[in-house]
């Protein structure tokens, strides 16, 4: 499991330039196109040296911004994200940024033009339903979690997807995904995760979960348990995502998955009913939802995956986290402190510190990106199912 240190995370970006001379030679050298190619073909770009970064892009433009992360996609307006043409068509930009970070952006050309960044190999899918490729910034520090790489010799889990569920209650069809871990006919009652976003979490290029969650169990890092991901896409349109109404703080909807779903899941698999072996996990959206379950229904879901939540737009979620809750949960949160939701995560993190609760809280140099959620799976899971807790 990753470790965090909230001293080297929470100090500014710069702090830690180191070796300044080193880097402007290297950047020098990129205005010789031969140098620049030979740089794009090693994968050395954007350049890093230390906490140091030059964004480039080799091409004829009116002007070259980098949008991403670090400036929230245009919304932080104090990120200066304007290359300078320093000759040759090369356009730079320079920055600095934690040794740790990991970010997401694509290169703007002429205002009006989105590219990924021709000379980076790396990139990160992100986006709700699936997204599109981002270019990726990789700083020197920064680790993927192992988790997320499948091994040949570990036991595969089973996965049945795109089952449906006909709800009264919300008068339309929903779509649902089950994992069921290698053995599972052996064992018995088994804990059980309910995720939203659920095709999001399962898609191999945003939160590939099945894969950490086999990895995670035959490392015995976790109990074998059972996930059931559910899709907010309408069935037969899919790119009518529901989330935004059903995430909200939603109460048919949590209606729904306490009297209908819930009750059809434990009669058709092997999942535990008690709350202590009942969780509820969700991003963005679902991250605010998972709170709200949670605390609305704290003898249905005893655990609580929380990743970078969007609490700011039901601020009365911490109003209906202020009372202690009864019985005792336990909590995983996440967030990025890169224009994600450090601010409203840490203020949740002391109103859970002075309830009832059982809480992790990790914090990584990251923004609000599958990239960022994805490498934390291993973490939230871990705290809530652990073999060593």
């Amino acid at each position: 499991m990753k470790k965090y240190w909230l001293w080297l995370l929470c100090l500014p970006f710069g702090v830690f330039a180191q070796d300044y001379s080193a880097f402007q030679s290297q950047l020098n050298q990129l205005r010789d196109s031969v140098v620049y190619h030979q740089y794009q073909m090693q994968g050395k770009l954007p350049l890093i040296v230390e906490d140091s970064v030059a964004f480039v892009y080799h091409g004829k433009a009116k002007s070259v911004a980098w949008m991403g992360d670090f400036n929230g996609w245009g919304y932080d307006q104090s990120f200066q994200n304007k290359g300078k043409n320093v000759g040759n068509n090369l356009w730079v930009l320079k920055s600095k940024f934690p040794k740790d970070a990991r970010l997401d952006y694509k290169i703007l050309i002429d205002d009006n033009q989105w590219i990924l960044d021709p000379a980076n190999p790396h990139q990160q899918w992100s986006g709700v339903g699936g997204g599109s490729p981002n270019s990726e910034l990789r700083m020197p520090q920064w680790k993927e979690a192992i988790e997320l790489q499948a091994q040949s010799n570990v036991p595969k889990g089973s996965l049945q997807t795109d089952m449906l569920f006909n709800s009264r209650i919300l008068n339309y069809q929903i779509t649902y995904g089950v994992y069921l871990p290698h053995g599972y006919e052996k064992i018995g009652k088994l804990p059980v995760m309910y995720v939203t976003d659920g095709y999001e979490y399962l898609h191999p290029r945003l939160g590939n979960m099945v894969t950490v969650v086999d990895n995670l169990i035959a490392e015995k890092k976790i109990k074998p348990i059972v996930v059931v991901f559910v899709d907010h896409r309408e069935p037969v349109n899919r790119s009518n995502n529901r989330r935004m109404q059903e995430l909200a703080m939603n109460s048919a909807y949590l209606d729904f998955f306490v009297k209908e779903f819930l009750p059809e899941i434990e009669k058709k698999y092997p999942v535990a009913s008690e709350a202590s072996n009942r969780g509820i996990m969700g991003t963005s959206m679902g991250g605010l939802t998972a709170t709200y379950f949670a605390f609305t229904k704290p003898d249905v879901f005893g655990l609580v995956g929380i990743q970078s939540p969007a609490f700011w737009t039901k601020p009365q979620i911490y109003q209906l986290c202020s009372n202690p809750a009864n019985p005792k949960m336990r909590v995983s949160m996440t967030s990025g402190l890169i224009n994600d939701t450090s601010k409203e995560s840490r203020k949740m993190k002391d109103v859970l510190q002075a309830n009832s609760c059982v809480y992790t809280y990790h914090e990584v140099n990251e923004g609000h990106s599958w990239g960022n959620w994805r490498n934390l799976i291993d973490d939230v899971l871990i705290d809530l199912f652990g073999t060593k807790m």
